[in-house]
Parts: structure tokens; C-alpha cells; sequence
């Protein structure tokens, strides 16, 4: 397998996986009074904590290189605070005020972004298929947004605004990070971020109070916090640092065609 393809193969495994996480955690906003900067805690928390660790036995230097070099660590807090905590916060918030596969395809503007930020940095104007997928994913966003009438919103303006916010900050979330997968591990770039982003929101653990539900909302939750952080993470990362041609970005929107698979309990008939 050639490294372009397994690049694809990791984008798009990582968006059917985060479009998995979404909708799990509208599952728990549906249910439960959980709180949307408990859950991004937790789920930042426990998978940097996780990833943090098997790095640090897997590959110590590379952790001491990202940490203890000036350069390598401005990059690291970049991609942890503009990149990391900024989409996970976003989205979740978009996913509350919206749904889940509403949010997702908000946030999935995030190619259009990508593909103008490089064109402007590169001097040089998007391919054609960049180009028809700008166009085709602005004409989706307006029909998702408008219902194909000018003067009138199907989402409210505060579920528009997280999810325009959330494109925004996924697309520094594919970018940001790339100098760092040039020349260093995935799981510990991914890990070490997860981790400061999870520290910052540490506070909020101690200031909400803890939310309680039943085993299987536990379930769900553990959903949403491990597999829906971990896993997703990862194949992103490793998609950036293994796809030289293309980026991750433009394979994300697989994920709200998964959304209607991965069904919380709620919507399951009698």
C-alpha cells in the first residue's frame, strides 16, 4: 500500500469515527444535563493522559524533543489551544444547539478553508476539482442553512454560529500540526495536545457538578470520550503526516454519511 492511499484510508476512517462521536454525544445532551466543557474535558483528558503515556514508553525521546525544544513546543501549544481544544469545544457546542449531523456538515466547510488558505500561501489558484467542491459545498450549506429560502434560517443563529466557528477551527486543526508530523510521531503530537488542551479545561471539573446517568448512557458516554477522541485523532494525524498531496481535510466530510449508523438508543423504534 503506497502512502497516498493509506493516507485516504486514514482520513476516512478517522471522519466515519468522529461522525460516530457526535452523534453520541447528542445522545447525552438529549438525555442527560451533561454539560458540554465537562464532556470536551474528559474526553481531552482521558485520551492524552492515555495517549501521553503509551508514547512516553513507545518513543520517550520524541516526547522530550516536543516538549523541551522551544520551537517544536510553540507549534505543540498552537495546535493544543487554536487547533485541538478549539474544534473539540466548538463542535460539541454546535452539536447542542443543533445536532450532530447538522454540526458535522457545518463544520465540514473546513475543506473549502484548507483549499483557499493553501491557494493564497502557495501562489498558485486550486485545481478544478477544488475548485467544484468549493462550489458544491457552499451550495449544500446554503440549502442545509437556509432550506433554499433567503429570508429564512432552519438552524438557530446560535447553532450557525458554533458551526461556522467549528469550520474555522478544524481547519487550523488539519494545519496547524504538520511541521510537528513532519519530523515526530502522531500519537505523541496527538497526545501531548490532547493532553495540555485537557489541563487547561481541568478547572471546569472541579466548578460543574458531575452528572449522573444510567449504565448505558455511561455506555455512550465512554463512547464519546475514548473511542470518539482517541481513535478519530489519531487517523487524522497520521493521514496529515502520511498524505503529502492531499489533504485530510477534503476526505472529513465522509463523516456525517456514517451519523445515520451510529444510532444512540433514543433513536431506536419502541
Amino acid at each position: 500500500m503506497n502512502r497516498q492511499t493509506k493516507g485516504v484510508l486514514l482520513a476516512a476512517g478517522g471522519a466515519s469515527l468522529w461522525g460516530g462521536s457526535g452523534a453520541a454525544a447528542q445522545y447525552l445532551f438529549s438525555t442527560t444535563t451533561i454539560s458540554t466543557t465537562w464532556l470536551v474535558a474528559v474526553r481531552l483528558l482521558t485520551a492524552g493522559i492515555l495517549l501521553t503515556a503509551i508514547s512516553i514508553i513507545r518513543a520517550p525521546q520524541q516526547v522530550r524533543a516536543l516538549t523541551h525544544r522551544r520551537r517544536n513546543l510553540g507549534y505543540l501549544l498552537a495546535f493544543a489551544i487554536l487547533g485541538m481544544l478549539n474544534s473539540q469545544l466548538t463542535y460539541f457546542l454546535a452539536v447542542k444547539f443543533s445536532n450532530a449531523p447538522t454540526a458535522t456538515v457545518i463544520q465540514y466547510l473546513q475543506p473549502v478553508i484548507i483549499i483557499i488558505w493553501l491557494a493564497l500561501s502557495q501562489r498558485q489558484w486550486p485545481r478544478r476539482i477544488d475548485c467544484i467542491s468549493i462550489a458544491i459545498a457552499l451550495v449544500g450549506t446554503f440549502y442545509l442553512v437556509t432550506g433554499g429560502h433567503l429570508n429564512t434560517l432552519t438552524l438557530t443563529p446560535t447553532a450557525l454560529f458554533w458551526g461556522l466557528w467549528c469550520a474555522g477551527a478544524a481547519a487550523l486543526y488539519t494545519l496547524l500540526p504538520r511541521p510537528l508530523l513532519e519530523h515526530y510521531d502522531a500519537l505523541a503530537v496527538c497526545g501531548l495536545a490532547m493532553l495540555v488542551s485537557g489541563i487547561i479545561l481541568t478547572p471546569f471539573l472541579f466548578t460543574i457538578p458531575l452528572p449522573t446517568y444510567p449504565v448505558v448512557t455511561g455506555g455512550w458516554s465512554a463512547t464519546s470520550s475514548l473511542g470518539g477522541q482517541c481513535s478519530p485523532t489519531q487517523c487524522f494525524c497520521r493521514a496529515s503526516a502520511t498524505s503529502r498531496r492531499r489533504s485530510p481535510g477534503s476526505l472529513a466530510p465522509l463523516s456525517p454519511s456514517w451519523q445515520p449508523c451510529w444510532r444512540s438508543p433514543s433513536s431506536v423504534p419502541g
